[in-house]
Order: C-alpha cells, then structure tokens, then sequence
C-alpha cells in the first residue's frame, strides 16, 4: 500500500444536496497521489438514494419535494436511502484507491465517536452502532483510480420526518424482525445530550489525524478547491440536480421480477422484442454498484430463454476478481451470482 503524504480537510458550507454531491465528485476527480481528504457536509431535509435505486418506492416524492420544499438526490455509490437534515453530519474520505483502507477509515470515525463518551462498533455491511442501534449508514465507491467511503452520523436527526419520507418495503422489515425504522436508529445526542456539533468536528479532526499519524495542526484545510475550475462543479451540479439522474425513466415492462436477499433487494424488468431482451433496468440496494452495472449489460441482447439468462449472469462469475471494493466494503458478495441464478431457475421462463 502506498504511504499517505498529505491529510487534507473539506468543508461544505452550504445545504444543498446537489451541490455538496457535485463537490463529493470534483474532489473525487481531483484528489492526488499519496492524498486522504476527510469531507464534512450537511443537507437540509433531503433524501439520498443509492446510485441503482427506484426513487419512486425508496421515498415519499411528492410530500419531500411538491409538498414540504425537500430535495431528493441519487449518490454515486451503492446501498439503501437515507434521510438527511441538520442534525445529521456526513463525512466523506476519499483517497487514491491505493489508499483505501476501511478499517483505518472506520477507526478515524469510531475514534472520534469515542472521545464524545461513546462506545460504538461497526455491524453488518454497512451500519455503525450504538446500543444495538443504528447511527451511522456508510456506503462505497470506486472510480478508476480514486475511490471514496462516505456515511452518515445521525446527532440530533428528526426521525419523525425521517419515518414521514422514506418507505420501506414489507419484505425488509420482516427480514429485519422489527417493528419500525424508528425502533433501530439512535441519535448520538440522545446517548451523550451534552455534545455538540462543533465538538463532533473537532473530535473527528482530531481522530483523522491520529490514526493517519499526523498532528491535526499539519492537516490542510485550504488546498482542495481551485476556483479557475469552477465550471466542472457547475456541469456536475447540472447533473445532480436534474430530473434524469434523480428519478430516471420508469418504463412499463414486459416482465418484472422482484426479491429480497440478505445482501439486499433487487428488482429486474425486462422490455422484450421478438423474444430478446431489448432492454433491462434493475433496481437494488446491493452495495455493489459494478456489479448491478453488469448484470444489466449482460441481460441486454439476451434471448428471454432461461438457459441464456442464466449463462449471461454465470459469465460474471470469471469477472467477480475485477470486484476490489467488494472486500473493501468487508462483506461478501461472492454468493450474490449464485443467488440470482438459483433464484431465476425457478422462474418460469
């Protein structure tokens, strides 16, 4: 692994989802060799879905946005939707991808928790805990050579506008074995009331550069944005906010089939002509973004016949290696093709 030269620190100061994603990007774009940037934003009742997700049942658009003035955004990387407000703070490292390291990048987040009175642990694929409740929701992404690991801290969230905006399929909460959203999330303040935000920051500074080994007068904060490039956080924003990436096309299909596993939903339509696959969307909250990427490229063109579909889908069996943020993200998705293909074989076809 590569040695970190350089501990930089960004901070959004505005609200906006789309805009603090477009900066997420830039600085995924423009991060340097031997760099690790800890980015902190915040948004303001906002809805943040996972890059494959179906916007329409992952939150209650019309009340978030036409009724309540809120925004709905679509990440780069994988995972499930969360709910975002002032009480809640996101942080964002982002390296070179010889860099990644996410026990390191935990520990920054755990160490921090901790020097707040805090005692947390890391469970699951992808939550930090606290008294067996969820404060933290983290998700992944890998660009050609940088890549990022982003989450949550929930510290004074409203939860009844968190429950109010998001919706949750019956098939997770009955895999959960819990009666609501509510019963397994924590705020910080509620286990520590005597924190503050502002102390929350500094404690995350202050852990960044411990377990980096750097002191936290050496981290730079004035280095990661260059003004003369302020047209590439326009064209990103331009993204971000449009209608085409935070919703997409919602096409009627020909054949949809849906189910939950424990690595995460996923749901697949087909468009069919002159029985070939013309066209394929799958919507998923699997935390591998490439590999939902790829099963819907191998789909497309493929005779609708069972034994096809099921030949295309055990092709990316040889490329699983090509997966490196699948170990990065430690937990396994080594069985998610076996999974699709036993499912399939039971469909009729």
């Amino acid at each position: 692994m590569k040695e970190t030269k350089k501990l930089l620190m960004a901070h959004s100061e505005q609200y906006n989802p789309w805009y603090n994603l477009a900066l997420e990007e830039y600085l995924l774009d423009n991060i340097k060799s031997g760099e690790v940037m800890l980015y902190l934003w915040q948004n303001d009742k906002t809805v943040v879905i996972g890059r494959n997700q179906n916007a329409w049942k992952e939150c209650q658009c019309k009340k978030l946005e036409n009724e309540d003035d809120g925004h709905l955004a679509r990440r780069l990387s994988g995972g499930g939707a969360v709910y975002h407000d002032l009480g809640n703070l996101n942080f964002t490292f982002i390296m070179d991808r010889d860099l990644y390291d996410l026990d390191k990048q935990l520990e920054v987040i755990l160490k921090a928790v901790n020097k707040l009175g805090i005692n947390a642990e890391f469970s699951g694929r992808n939550d930090l805990i606290v008294n067996g409740k969820k404060f933290s929701g983290n998700a992944f992404y890998f660009g050609t050579n940088s890549a990022y690991h982003h989450g949550t801290l929930m510290f004074e969230t409203d939860f009844e506008k968190l429950v109010d905006y998001l919706q949750v399929s019956e098939e997770k909460i009955k895999s959960k074995g819990v009666e609501s959203v509510r019963s397994r999330v924590a705020n910080l303040k509620e286990i520590n009331p005597d924190i503050s935000l502002n102390a929350l920051k500094k404690a995350l500074k202050e852990s960044f550069g411990e377990v980096y080994g750097s002191n936290e007068n050496d981290i730079s904060e004035d280095e990661y944005y260059d003004p003369s490039q302020m047209n590439e956080i326009e064209d990103l924003y331009e993204k971000y906010s449009s209608w085409k990436w935070r919703y997409g096309q919602t096409p009627d299909f020909d054949i949809d089939f849906e189910k939950r596993f424990n690595w995460g939903e996923i749901e697949i339509g087909l468009k069919l002509k002159n029985g070939v696959i013309k066209e394929a969307d799958i919507y998923s909250d699997a935390m591998d973004v490439q590999l939902i990427e790829m099963i819907k490229n191998g789909l497309e063109g493929t005779s609708f016949k069972r034994t096809d579909i099921l030949n295309s889908i055990d092709d990316l069996k040889e490329k699983e290696s090509n997966f490196s943020y699948t170990e990065a993200a430690d937990y396994s998705q080594k069985g998610v093709v076996e999974d699709l293909k036993d499912w399939l074989k039971e469909k009729e076809i």
